[in-house]
């Protein structure tokens, strides 16, 4: 066995550009195991959404998804790290 450090960290999300969506939704499945809760809210007035994301993931697994939902147009990302670190165990 094997240990694997995890983090509880936020994604504030702002997406100016819903042509991005459907990616963004593909990332977010695609990590999925990982993401602990997903709110979403649409700002109809100002024609963007903004979705706040809970994660508990290996920090380099946290840093990837944020990587690749920054580099998507017209969206913005920021993540919050929590100081709560977990150890989990996984079989080889």
């Amino acid at each position: 066995m094997i240990e694997n450090q995890t983090r509880v960290a936020v994604m504030g999300i702002i997406v100016e550009n819903l042509e991005s969506v459907s990616s963004l939704n593909e990332l977010l499945h695609e990590y999925g195991r990982y993401i602990i809760g997903r709110m979403g809210i649409p700002y109809r007035e100002r024609g963007i959404s903004i979705l706040s994301i809970a994660i508990d993931a290996p920090q380099d697994t946290i840093s990837s998804l944020a990587g690749k939902i920054g580099k998507l147009p017209g969206i913005n990302v920021k993540t919050a790290y929590s100081n709560v670190v977990s150890t989990k165990e996984t079989e080889l």
